[in-house]
């Protein structure tokens, strides 16, 4: 319960109310936010892996010759990019957990 007067805000009881309220709604919203950032970590991800193969493919389809070379590095492109969602989602896990 929020105190809504001055009597009940120097009540120790609904100070301890309001307080707890307050800690688990920044913890609910904590989780939350936690959870929707490794969704878009995710999501972000597989859209640049399929846009480096999707570039990759092209530039192969143009140039056959070059085809090992393309090849390499979008590898390690994509294996750039899933390190890099991979921290994303181990540090919204963090958060949630926290």
């Amino acid at each position: 319960m929020v105190p809504f007067n001055i009597q009940d805000a120097m009540d120790p009881e609904a100070h301890a109310q309001a307080v707890e309220l307050a800690k688990a709604t920044v913890s609910g919203m904590a989780k939350m936010g936690a959870g929707l950032g490794a969704g878009i970590a995710a999501v972000a991800a597989g859209m640049g892996i399929g846009r480096i193969g999707a570039s990759a493919a092209e530039g192969i389809a143009r140039q056959p010759e070059a085809a090992k070379d393309i090849s390499g590095g979008s590898l390690i492109l994509a294996a750039f990019i899933e390190g890099v969602a991979l921290f994303a989602v181990v540090v919204t896990l963090l958060i949630a957990i926290g």
